[in-house]
């Protein structure tokens, strides 16, 4: 058994706690295991200057992701790394690919996640907690929205996954993805659409029958993680079905 008694198909124990700050428009504090990420949302009436074009009146969607310096031990610098980076750009082309961003309308939603606690898997928790974040921003822009269209295509939840010890794990806690042979992070719409696939071979080489392996871990494991987001969201849902 694995930490928190999990079989290697279950995820961690997770907790989503909305709304968290008054501030924002969107916050959610969202729990997995001994993972914290507290996602929020801010809606900015104006678009970037690069989008600032009268005959194409859409919004946009960005993300900043950081780690709290006592998110970890030893204590985690603030300036912003590389790493951070490139995590938050996987958060903002998450995000931006559920979006309508005609029907979102000239305005720009920034959603922020920062990790509380990091225990494995931040980024794939801050995705899947920032949906949360940005469905609830939008829902209070109310009737400024233009037209009818909804402003979601989809949803959007992620997950990583990888091989222990030869065995494939579902939602790898620090413990595990130290020590993965493989380490897989998957975006995945609630449809069962992909949104991006990130993989490596920590130690050897893999065949693409572990890759097939992992990724039908990784599908069942964000169809579960879509369900909690439709429960947590209510009347707030914006997807049909």
């Amino acid at each position: 058994m694995r930490n928190h008694d999990r079989k290697p198909d279950q995820l961690r124990p997770i907790t989503i706690e909305r709304p968290f700050t008054k501030s924002a428009p969107g916050s959610v504090l969202v729990r997995a295991g001994g993972t914290a990420v507290l996602c929020t949302a801010s809606v900015d009436e104006s678009v970037p200057r690069w989008k600032e074009r009268e005959d194409d009146p859409t919004g946009w969607v960005t993300a900043e992701y950081s780690m709290l310096p006592g998110s970890t031990s030893p204590r985690k610098s603030r300036r912003v790394d590389g790493r951070a980076t490139e995590i938050q750009r996987l958060i903002g082309r998450s995000l931006r690919g559920v979006v309508d961003f005609a029907a979102l309308g000239p305005r720009t939603i920034t959603v922020d996640c920062d990790v509380v606690e990091a225990d494995g898997g931040t980024r794939t928790l801050s995705i899947t907690g920032g949906f949360i974040a940005l469905v609830d921003a939008v829902a209070s822009i109310g009737s400024k929205l233009a037209g009818d269209r909804p402003v979601f295509l989809d949803s959007v939840a992620a997950i990583s996954v990888g091989v222990v010890d030869g065995m494939v794990l579902l939602d790898l806690d620090y413990s595990e993805d130290s020590q993965a042979e493989v380490d897989l992070n998957v975006v995945m719409t609630g449809s069962g659409a992909y949104v991006e696939v990130q993989g490596t071979a920590e130690q050897q080489a893999f065949p693409r029958a572990v890759l097939n392996q992992q990724l039908d871990a990784a599908e069942a494991g964000i169809a579960s993680l879509t369900a909690l987001q439709r429960e947590n969201l209510g009347e707030l849902w914006p997807l049909g079905g």
